[in-house]
């Protein structure tokens, strides 16, 4: 009843207009009983013992039956159709206030919570709760209709009304012992719906390794265990209420054969007249079909709480991020950067969630400690690399610096101003992140780097040039209009991260956040974006400051400065140059990773060379055979 008054509460006047019109569905088919047993005392039974009627009679019989169908068919015209958009409504509302809090709650909640039970909660879940709503109004039309019919009932025979109001009882116990047998079992059903979407998500989204590492079996085998598990709890649903839908739709029946025994005693005795019993009798008669609009309301009920209950727990979820009311400083200058003392700790993921860790929530001391008192500065305009070795918190850093989590202690200041007390949207109107993960979406190459921004393409086509990206866009079929597939999947890696940058830089930036955004293009064009970002930075944009996830020297060398991070902790800040000399680890790592890097270079060169050599022995082998 609690979640059945929160759609009422929610569409009064349209669930009012859907109750009318089932009210006079009810009135009418009562109505429709007494016309009937009318007709048969004073038109039927007349024209049998005189052997003749009139014209006049039937007509008039046969208007009031006419006239009482219309009204009848108007009320379930009107209750089908309000309670549709009820429904569908409401689905849509909650559709969009799970879909809101998804966008509201932060990254840490997120993480602790699988894609594939946040799709369920959207969709199925949110269907489940309002299935009661289509039938609601013919229920609560039943209740008016079983008022009147009791009332016609109890003054025509009140022995009769009570041998068929026994009925009522029975279908209360019955629904009381159904309620506690299917709402485990709904409950289930429900987890499971989760579960089939989740092991589906990953496996769709990791199809890549899927099929390069030949899991295609496994992964059968892992989403089979899932269906056949949804299967067997949709089976286990479906047989309770098998065994109830039956039950309930016998014992109005049953209720009638008992009104039309003991009436057929009560007629002969004299006690009742054949009117009277055409009439009791029907009322039963239609009563059983309503009534069963009592049963699916019930039916659907403990699928309704349980994706309630779900629902429920996204829309009460904490932990969002608070806000300020402070507003960012004026876009056209690069911001001032400070981060002080900041401390950040991961926590485990909960149980089942499917993720590694998660971001702990600010305040406590309690996860895993990623960064330990982290402090340095940037300039307006300046450009600062972040170097450290694989676990060192590069990443976490960069999700401070944009705020996408807050730290546990600590501060990050934009323009002295600490990012908690910027008003919503603020951050984002300021600095831009650049992923180590490209994300894009099956839109245009304009679409998905705007994403809805309104501005003019020649400002898209600078921010192209800014990425490198121009000359492989203007190469493209349809231009800025060429759609790019589900992730890009038309592009290579590196010109996906080019749209990206491109993406962050059309908003022109204050602070550009690079999480090594740039590692799947090589290096000569890594450098001429950066040296792109560098000579923006005096343009009449104003620039921006840049924050560099790096690990090529070259890039490095670009920078203003170098933090380097071991452990969580800055071990190291200065030149390039001067770090190499001062810091054994960052000479270590740098030079290692240069190491790579010439390793890959000469590979992909005695690659080229092999194949060159197997063309030219071909293109030999094919002259001798012709001489």
């Amino acid at each position: 009843m609690g979640v059945l008054s929160v759609a009422v509460r929610a569409e009064p006047r349209i669930f009012t207009l859907s109750v009318l019109g089932s009210a006079l569905y009810a009135a009418m088919t009562v109505a429709t009983a007494q016309v009937l047993g009318w007709a048969t005392q004073e038109v039927v039974l007349p024209a049998f013992e005189s052997g003749h009627t009139t014209a006049g009679a039937l007509a008039g019989a046969s208007l009031a039956i006419f006239a009482v169908a219309l009204l009848k068919a108007i009320g379930v015209a009107s209750r089908r159709y309000y309670a549709g958009v009820m429904q569908y409504r409401l689905q849509a509302g909650y559709r969009r206030a799970v879909t809101r809090q998804y966008l509201r709650l932060p990254l840490a909640w997120h993480h602790r919570h699988p894609t594939g039970q946040l799709l369920s909660n959207a969709n199925a879940d949110v269907e489940a709760v309002w299935a009661p709503i289509a039938p609601l109004p013919m229920a609560v039309g039943v209740v008016f209709m079983l008022l009147i019919a009791a009332v016609s009932i109890l003054l025509t025979d009140v022995v009769v009304a009570g041998v068929g109001f026994l009925v009522f009882p029975a279908i209360a116990l019955i629904n009381v012992v159904y309620q506690r047998k299917l709402a485990p079992v709904a409950t289930r059903a429900q987890q499971l719906r989760a579960e089939v979407s989740e092991v589906a998500h990953e496996s769709f989204e990791g199809g890549l390794v899927v099929k390069t590492l030949g899991r295609e079996e496994a992964e059968t085998e892992r989403f089979t265990e899932r269906a056949e598990a949804l299967r067997d709890a949709n089976i286990a649903v479906g047989r309770i209420r098998g065994l109830f839908d039956p039950v309930l739709e016998a014992l109005p029946n049953l209720g009638v054969l008992a009104v039309l025994l003991i009436g057929s005693v009560r007629l002969d005795s004299g006690a009742m007249t054949a009117g009277d019993l055409v009439n009791v009798a029907y009322l039963f008669t239609l009563l059983s079909w309503p009534i069963r609009a009592l049963g699916w309301v019930l039916g659907e009920v403990p699928r309704s709480v349980v994706g309630w209950e779900r629902v429920r727990a996204v829309l009460d979820a904490t932990g969002s991020l608070p806000y300020g009311d402070g507003a960012p400083a004026e876009a056209g200058k690069a911001a001032k950067l400070e981060v002080k003392e900041v401390r950040f700790s991961y926590e485990a993921a909960e149980s089942g969630s499917g993720e590694g860790t998660t971001p702990h929530a600010p305040g406590n001391a309690t996860g895993r400690r990623v960064l330990h008192d982290v402090s340095f500065a940037a300039s307006p305009g300046r450009t600062i690399a972040v170097v450290g070795p694989t676990g060192s918190g590069k990443s976490t850093l960069t999700s401070l610096l944009v705020r996408l989590v807050d730290p546990a202690d600590g501060s990050v200041l934009l323009d002295g101003a600490d990012l908690r007390d910027v008003r919503r949207g603020g951050v984002a109107e300021t600095a831009s992140l650049v992923p180590q993960q490209t994300f894009l979406f099956d839109d245009t190459v304009r679409g998905n780097v705007t994403l809805g921004l309104d501005v003019p393409d020649e400002r898209v086509w600078e921010a192209l040039r800014l990425a490198q990206a121009e000359g492989f866009v203007a190469a493209l079929t349809e231009g800025l209009d060429t759609r790019v597939g589900e992730r890009g999947a038309t592009l290579s890696g590196g010109q996906r991260q080019r749209l990206a940058l491109a993406r962050a830089l059309v908003r022109r930036p204050r602070l550009l956040v690079l999480d090594d955004a740039t590692s799947s293009v090589d290096p000569q064009v890594e450098a001429r974006i950066l040296q792109n970002l560098r000579d923006a930075q005096t343009g009449e944009a104003g620039g921006a400051t840049v924050v560099v996830v790096a690990y090529r020297k070259a890039t490095i060398a670009l920078a203003d400065e170098v933090v380097y991070l071991e452990h969580g902790r800055v071990t190291g800040r200065g030149a390039h140059a001067d770090l190499l000399e001062r810091s054994e680890g960052y000479r270590n790592l740098v030079n290692a990773y240069e190491q790579a890097d010439a390793e890959k270079a000469e590979q992909e060169d005695a690659g080229q060379s092999k194949q060159a050599g197997a063309e030219r022995e071909t293109v030999e082998g094919g002259e001798g055979a012709l001489a």
